[in-house]
């Protein structure tokens, strides 16, 4: 078999890491990690450490990268307002490919991690389950414009593109904006150390609307599927678990596993309940034997409060996958709980 050469853009995110993990897994592969931050090497695995929204910068680090088969793209730059987002997520992805486009002669394929945003699941109820040809709405949406670019750059080329729409992705990620996993872990934890039981903190109506997920792992699987399978060349998919739930049944079933009681949802914003909490994960750091992590890291409040104002169902058809051959399915109850366990394991809960 040819070996193959990944390039992972985002190598720091709960997407880009459980990428590498499961290239690394699937063996073959060349990995190269993009980040602002770098990584330590190792095994198959390099990382280059980037600013992308500094062109010249990612010219100079990019351009070495002649034996570039695939680029996996999962970076994300966050800002105030949908508008804001564009500039600086289109930015990044132009950057990146000006620059590997002339290097890497063997390039194959481009994957991009997109999201519900492309059907408006951020601005309020929308068509569901939605599907990879919904009709477009208002712009701005920088998931839209990214796929427009490639569309646009792609036409006559070699190479061919991807777009994967994931749910909420949950895994094991620390300083990672967008990770509900670690929302529900770290506010159970604070929870039980306060001695109180765990309150579902969103909107009613979320509360008892369907929802789905998408593990980081399976999500994995499906971004290379995707880019190495011929016939999904240029093609878009929506990537869940497989199975809808609502939280008022999923609710009581997370709290046993912090051997919490329940107590009837309340309304709060995390991100002002939890703004000063840093002193007590602190005391919870020592008491507990968890790896120093900085408050700042281990969640982004912000994004639980997003999340959990959703009420109203947030579901996509996912048959063009499996009508492409991708069968992989996950277990959400179960998902949850080995990332919990895994966190635990890790001493990054208790």
């Amino acid at each position: 078999m040819d070996q193959k050469t990944a390039l992972v853009v985002g190598a720091r995110g709960v997407i880009g890491g459980n990428l590498i993990a499961h290239l690394e897994r699937e063996g073959g592969w060349n990995i190269v990690g993009l980040s602002r931050r770098g990584g330590t090497d190792a095994g198959a695995v390099r990382h280059v450490a980037v600013d992308l929204l500094n062109r010249d910068d990612s010219i100079a680090k990019l351009s070495e990268l002649v034996d570039v088969t695939h680029v996996f793209y999962a970076a994300y730059q966050d800002r105030p307002s949908w508008a804001e987002l564009v500039g600086p997520n289109l930015a990044m992805l132009t950057n990146v490919v000006d620059a590997i486009e002339p290097a890497a002669p063997a390039l194959e394929h481009i994957s991009l991690m997109q999201g519900y945003k492309v059907y408006g699941a951020h601005l309020g109820p929308f068509a569901t389950p939605a599907k990879e040809d919904d009709p477009p709405h208002m712009p701005p949406e920088f998931n839209v414009d990214q796929q427009q670019f490639l569309e646009r750059r792609q036409d006559g080329a070699p190479w061919s593109w991807s777009a994967l729409r994931p749910s909420v992705v949950a895994g094991v990620g620390l300083g990672n904006p967008m990770n509900l996993a670690m929302v529900i872990a770290v506010y159970a934890s604070m929870s039980k150390e306060l001695g109180i039981p765990l309150r579902f903190p969103g909107e009613p109506g979320a509360y008892t609307s369907l929802i789905e997920m998408t593990d980081a792992d399976l999500l994995a699987k499906a971004t290379v599927w995707a880019a190495t399978n011929p016939e999904s060349r240029n093609q878009a998919y929506n990537i869940t678990n497989g199975d809808l739930f609502r939280w008022s049944s999923m609710w009581p079933k997370l709290a046993a596993f912090f051997d919490l009681d329940i107590a009837p949802p309340l309304t709060m914003s995390l991100t002002d309940v939890m703004g000063d909490k840093a002193g007590l994960w602190s005391e919870m750091v020592e008491r507990h034997g968890l790896v120093q992590t900085p408050y700042e890291d281990v969640s982004s409040w912000q994004f639980g409060d997003f999340v959990f104002a959703w009420d109203y169902d947030v579901i996509a058809d996912t048959s063009k996958s499996r009508r492409a051959g991708f069968y992989e399915y996950v277990d959400t109850e179960s998902m949850f709980l080995r990332i919990f366990q895994n966190l635990r394991d890790r001493r990054l809960i208790p």
